[in-house]
């Protein structure tokens, strides 16, 4: 897909998972990066037949459809790729925000394709789509001690983390907009750490 040329939406999809009770814990930080994103857009969510709530509006310049699939994080390839085919976007306008445990608190990483490294949402979206769709990868640390990684990701962010969160996910906001904008070279120029 030649970026300059695409004049289709983007697909920008935040991993999580459904329900309040995980609405502020690690894993569910592409929600809360997705939902910044929207009110930055001026835009509400709005349950779709693709089991997932979308916002669609203009960000960077772009089109874009942000969307959160209703599904838990294992099985986020369904809503993905019915949205996918709804709107009909190129794997390569695809955007998954999702938490990276290999990457420190607070530190970004954005690409396009490679493997899953473990995440059970990336491993249902590639399934469904195939690996080449861009991913801003926002970190959150491996688990201290002997904590198990579920019980890990699905704990809310920490009295220490939570002091950088907003402007965590101020900046990985950012980085999705300048994906957009600029293209992944530039952006991950800027924004990986």
């Amino acid at each position: 897909m030649n970026e300059d040329v695409y004049d289709g939406p983007w697909l920008v999809v935040g991993l999580g998972n459904p329900g309040e009770q995980y609405a502020r814990n690690r894993h569910n930080i592409g929600f809360m990066v997705v939902d910044l994103l929207a009110q930055r857009m001026g835009a509400k969510f709005k349950a779709h037949k693709s089991r997932a709530q979308v916002a669609e509006g203009r960000l960077a310049g772009k089109r874009v459809v942000l969307a959160k699939p209703l599904s838990f994080m294992n099985l986020s390839g369904g809503p993905v790729t019915a949205l996918r085919d709804f709107y009909k976007v190129p794997a390569a306008a695809i955007v998954a925000v999702h938490d990276e445990l290999d990457i420190d608190y607070a530190a970004l990483r954005l690409k396009l394709g490679g493997g899953d490294n473990g995440h059970n949402g990336l491993k249902s979206i590639t399934k469904s789509l195939g690996p080449d769709y861009h991913r801003v990868r926002c970190g959150i640390g491996r688990p201290p001690g002997r904590m198990e990684v579920a019980d890990f990701v699905l704990k809310d962010f920490s009295g220490a983390e939570r002091k950088e969160l907003e402007w965590f996910v101020d900046r990985s906001a950012d980085a999705v907009e300048a994906l957009l904008s600029e293209g992944l070279e530039r952006a991950q120029g800027n924004y990986n750490s």
